[in-house]
């Protein structure tokens, strides 16, 4: 009997315990380790931070959930990991051996990197649902007394798409409320231009994006480094294509989110040969890494280099679809590993958005992720809103029924594939 432990209880996490109990069977023990009680959807997060969900809304409770499914919780974060001697200290001193060990922690938030950012400091996050709470009690306030809005994503962030997502969901909420002539905003990425998302482009998304962008009135900076966040302010420096500074900006605020930077970590960083610099996960083809075979990683944790070099850095993203096509891989390579069999998976590295707007949304497919691709295709309307909305639906189902179908290549993409034949008459 084999006890294969999962860190980190996430969009990856959650849907890795639920199918590794499904696929191995009563014959092995599976354990979840998580930092909190509640699965978060973290894509939700942007609509809590206007209000317009509740955070219960997109909070699922782990434990009875998973436990129903024959599965260990343990709400106890893992402080050390000992790779050489396949064990886990937690918090609270326990120990836990482990024979297979699957990581899917997500990122550590680098909000320290640049003076005055995140929600200790002067800016506001959505990259978890505590965050997009404070963000919404901010914002509520804000709308008491408007004025200048600043929303970006700042130099190695490898998740752009929320904030274009935010800016738009602001936009449109404030004209709901007919205050918007009362809130220039300005967007901020450190991307090479609107719409590369850290995927070089998807199809015309820079024309999309930007016009969109026009059509709201929101102004933007790109191949922007943001130097500090004030109370009042943010300074911003745009570089020209060659890094060299073109001019700096002092952009009043009197609301402003930002994406920070993203790092491993700090117990999964620590191990040597576990990680890169940056303390994500090194991984081969078979999601293993390579110093410790029986570790694996899926999500955001995992290292994954910059589809292209730009002026400032940008990583790339790793989106659900990506990650549920690594999870499937490991599950299926420790099920090959424990019948003495060589791994033979690869998770498909291929990227679906579905990006909201407010009272729109824009749709993004590369298959593969890093050009050149077999399939480059963006597109707009109303109807991405409400396929984003009815996912929402269906992935806290799936969480809490202990659902292991992979939807992303069951139900998403079957649907842009009729959309797409739609538009092509």
């Amino acid at each position: 009997m084999a006890h294969i432990v999962v860190m980190g209880a996430g969009v990856g996490g959650m849907p890795a315990a639920y199918d590794l109990k499904k696929t191995l069977g009563k014959g092995h023990d599976v354990t979840l380790i998580g930092t909190s009680e509640h699965f978060q959807f973290t894509p939700s997060n942007p609509w809590v931070a206007v209000g317009w969900r509740k955070p219960d809304q997109v909070l699922v409770p782990i434990r009875d959930h998973v436990e129903k499914k024959g599965i260990r919780f343990l709400c106890d974060p893992v402080t050390a990991i000992d790779a050489a001697g396949n064990r886990l200290t937690l918090a609270s001193g326990e120990q836990v051996d482990y024979d297979y060990l699957v990581i899917t922690t997500g990122p550590e938030l680098a909000f320290d990197e640049i003076p005055g950012l995140g929600p200790d400091g002067h800016t506001h996050s959505v990259c978890t649902t505590p965050h997009a709470q404070e963000a919404g009690a901010a914002y509520q306030a804000f709308l008491e007394n408007p004025g200048p809005v600043v929303i970006g994503a700042v130099q190695g962030a490898s998740c752009c798409g929320p904030a274009y997502e935010f800016a738009m969901i602001v936009d449109a909420d404030l004209r709901k409320r007919k205050i918007r002539d009362q809130v220039p905003i300005t967007f901020v990425t450190s991307e090479p231009y609107v719409g590369h998302m850290g995927l070089g482009g998807v199809g015309d998304s820079k024309g999309l994006l930007e016009s969109e962008m026009r059509q709201r009135h929101i102004n933007w900076i790109t191949n922007a480094k943001v130097l500090e966040a004030g109370a009042d302010a943010v300074r911003v420096a745009e570089h020209d294509a060659k890094g060299e500074v073109l001019r700096e900006h002092d952009l009043p605020s009197r609301f402003t989110m930002f994406i920070p930077g993203f790092r491993g970590i700090g117990p999964v960083a620590a191990v040597e040969g576990l990680c890169n610099p940056r303390g994500f996960v090194l991984i081969d083809q078979h999601q293993r890494n390579p110093t410790y075979p029986n570790i694996y990683s899926a999500g955001v944790c995992v290292a994954i280099p910059p589809v292209e070099q730009t002026p400032i850095p940008t990583g790339a993203p790793k989106t659900g679809y990506m990650i549920e096509s690594m999870v499937t891989a490991i599950v299926h390579n420790i099920e090959q590993d424990l019948a003495g069999q060589a791994p033979t998976h690869k998770a498909t590295w291929n990227a679906i958005c579905l990006a909201d707007l407010g009272d729109d949304g824009v749709a993004f497919v590369a298959l593969p992720q890093i050009p050149p691709r077999n399939v480059t295709w963006a597109k707009q309307g109303k109807w991405v809103h409400l396929a984003k909305v009815a996912f929402e639906k269906y992935f806290m189902h799936k969480m809490r029924s202990g659902g292991t179908e992979p939807i992303y290549e069951k139900y998403v993409l079957k649907a842009l594939g009729i959309v797409r034949l739609k538009d092509q008459g």
